[in-house]
């Protein structure tokens, strides 16, 4: 099962944090997926529309911490990923990070090429 939470914001909205398996053959071993969204239901449909089908949140064990809120909150989209710390919760201030991206990136299908 994977580790993840939830904040719920002062303005009723919610941050849905996930550690995943990564979608892609050839990507990362773990990722750490935020959605912005209504409701935790809401947000959890938005991963499963993007065909990462078997996404459930069950606990609160790792919610987002407030840096990673703030990324989610800037974000056009509302739901970025980077690749999940070797432990599988939130990071720790003292380790050095990769910047988040956007979805799309992780999602994006291989071109042929010929």
């Amino acid at each position: 099962m994977a580790a993840g939470g939830f904040c719920k914001l002062p303005n009723g909205m919610v941050v849905v944090a996930l550690n995943l398996p990564s979608p892609a053959a050839d990507g990362p071993g773990a990722v750490r997926v935020l959605v912005h969204s209504v409701n935790r239901a809401r947000a959890l449909t938005r991963l499963r529309n993007l065909g990462l089908r078997s996404v459930y949140l069950r606990g609160n064990a790792a919610p987002p911490t407030p840096d990673e809120i703030t990324a989610v909150l800037h974000h056009p989209d509302g739901l970025i990923w980077r690749t999940a710390p070797d432990n599988g919760v939130a990071s720790s201030p003292d380790l050095v990070q990769e910047l988040w991206r956007p979805i799309r990136a992780l999602l994006r299908r291989p071109t042929a090429q010929t």
